[in-house]
């Protein structure tokens, strides 16, 4: 198993399904989705959405589906369902808001999430972890979000850090493309068990022993 480093001058988070428990919101709309159009909603079906923008989840169903014209209206109505589960709270993953904190006392965070505007700030603020971030960057902030890497090339530009010498933590294969590209290193929390995903570390949650070690002793490399 490769590592983190220890030196490093920023750590940039995803947030759906890795901080706050947001993708059971996710899954009930798109099993409902689903279910409108006589199909069942499993783990293969999950693997063709999870960590996609609105829009590109509208067009994966609707391909899915057979109703490959219809992207932009399931993206609506999937925006629609996501709000009104939303809407009932949504709880931080064990570990997170212990993770964050331990790495900001170290070097700067931030948020690049694949979710619009509104639905980031919700899930973020029901969690409790709005105040935990200075910086917040969601998909309709940029031109081309995840899989492309300028979310995360965003975040590091605007925290001052060089990607290379940064850490992001994803749970999908969408979100460690995009890391990836900008050229972070990647810790890996599946939403997906089972899931075969490229990582520098992998575990099964943010509250893992080691991961709080590595974080209590970050050190910002840029520090001379």
């Amino acid at each position: 198993m490769r590592s983190l480093p220890a030196a490093t001058e920023a750590v940039v988070f995803d947030c759906d399904g890795l901080l706050v428990d947001t993708e059971v919101c996710w899954t009930v709309a798109e099993s409902a989705i689903f279910a409108e159009h006589g199909h069942p909603f499993g783990p293969e079906q999950k693997a063709l959405v999870i960590g996609r923008t609105l829009e590109a989840a509208g067009e994966a169903m609707a391909q899915y589906l057979g109703r490959p014209r219809a992207g932009a209206e399931l993206a609506a109505e999937l925006l629609e369902r996501v709000r009104k589960e939303l809407s009932r709270g949504a709880t931080a993953l064990p570990g997170a808001a212990e993770l964050v904190r331990a790495c900001r006392a170290a070097v700067p965070v931030a948020v690049a999430s694949n979710s619009p505007r509104e639905l980031l700030d919700v899930a973020l603020w029901s969690a409790g972890l709005a105040g935990c971030f200075t910086h917040t960057f969601a998909a309709d902030e940029v031109r081309s979000p995840k899989p492309a890497p300028e979310l995360y090339l965003t975040a590091c530009e605007t925290l001052g850090a060089t990607p290379r010498r940064s850490v992001a933590f994803e749970d999908s294969a969408t979100g460690i493309a995009s890391a990836r590209a900008a050229g972070l290193y990647v810790a890996v929390v599946s939403s997906l068990p089972g899931a075969d995903l490229d990582h520098d570390w992998l575990g099964t949650g943010l509250a893992e022993p080691e991961l709080l070690d590595w974080a209590g002793g970050l050190r910002d490399s840029t520090v001379r």
